[in-house]
């Protein structure tokens, strides 16, 4: 579609500014008039944590992914979805959708979830203002992933499966005990090759780490800072986790980490990636599972059993099909 024509088509379309949360959704904001929930059948997701939230509630009207998924990411997915396109993401620093292409796919609906603040408001009014495109965000964190569920459940009428997953998402998630902090394992989530990038406490990307009722032993305030080995030694963690197998098997063999206790005690911890990270990347409703295994290998010191059989029980009711043990093994057993 020629600009010309981009702008002429939305300059029609009737729209709407920002309407207040839907009285029957209050963690939902909404940018147009919504279609009937029995009346969406196309779907764009504007980032990575929609895209699974919508995998999840309502698979076959999900357009595409945001981002691109590896082959080995793929393969864990049913087959009906593995051909799915990569189409960009609306959300998150740097677009990579041009809002002439999306008019194009023509969707019945935009979905966000996640963190909502002014920024991703004016962010989604701008493109329903664009396109005409009804667009939501729907707000919560992790602690929230019941309601998400329930929510997307609701908008993209399958509501029966949306309260099925927000029941699994309240038992997944455990009721920390407040006067048990003190006591609670130090954790250090260890990001990048190098190790050496970590979300601070309160984040959106360290959020598993207090969700599996743990202590973030990073300091400040924000999204995600570089540290040093130096500043490591002197958190001294009681262990570090991280979803990067290339920093794993660094850390396992280099010198400077040995240093530091946690390596050396082996209480380094692999979490798995695929097809969707079990502590981060992206921080949506797929960390559900990674809080359970975080929260038990942290409390025991030998891997924790039996978790092939969980992870395929998760893939088989959050994404509907089971990875072999073939394939969720080598992640699983390296921890």
């Amino acid at each position: 579609m020629k600009r010309r024509e981009f702008l002429a088509l939305a300059a029609c379309m009737p729209w709407l500014s920002v309407s207040a949360a839907d009285a029957r959704l209050p963690g939902v904001h909404v940018f147009g008039r919504l279609p009937q929930p029995d009346a969406v059948r196309r779907v764009f997701a504007a980032g990575a944590p929609a895209a699974v939230l919508v995998h999840a509630v309502a698979p076959d009207k999900l357009l595409g992914w945001p981002w691109a998924l590896s082959a080995e990411a793929l393969a864990m997915l049913a087959p009906a979805y593995r051909s799915l396109p990569l189409l960009g993401r609306l959300a998150g620093r740097g677009s990579t959708m041009p809002l002439e292409r999306l008019v194009a796919l023509a969707p019945d609906l935009i979905i966000d979830s996640g963190t909502v603040d002014a920024n991703y408001l004016s962010a989604a009014e701008r493109v329903h203002q664009q396109t005409g495109i009804p667009y939501v965000l729907i707000d919560g964190r992790l602690a929230d992933s019941a309601r998400q569920l329930r929510d997307a459940g609701q908008l993209l009428g399958a509501p029966a499966r949306g309260d099925m997953l927000a029941r699994h998402a309240q038992v997944a998630l455990p009721a920390c005990d407040p006067a048990r902090r003190p006591e609670n394992p130090r954790v250090y989530l260890a990001r990048a090759a190098d190790g050496l990038e970590t979300p601070l406490p309160g984040s959106v990307n360290g959020e598993c780490i207090e969700a599996a009722c743990a202590t973030n032993v990073a300091r400040g305030k924000g999204g995600l800072a570089r540290v040093s080995l130096e500043q490591l030694l002197v958190w001294a963690p009681d262990a570090i986790v991280t979803q990067s197998a290339e920093f794993f098997a660094l850390a396992r063999q280099d010198a400077s980490w040995q240093g530091i206790a946690a390596v050396r005690n082996g209480r380094l911890l692999l979490a798995p990636s695929l097809p969707f990270g079990w502590l981060d990347g992206p921080p949506g409703i797929n960390r559900l599972i990674g809080v359970s295994w975080l929260g038990q290998r942290l409390r025991e010191a030998e891997p924790a059993t039996g978790w092939i059989e969980r992870a395929q029980d998760f893939h088989r009711v959050f994404y509907g099909h089971a990875p072999s043990r073939e394939q969720l093994a080598p992640s699983l057993g390296a921890g």
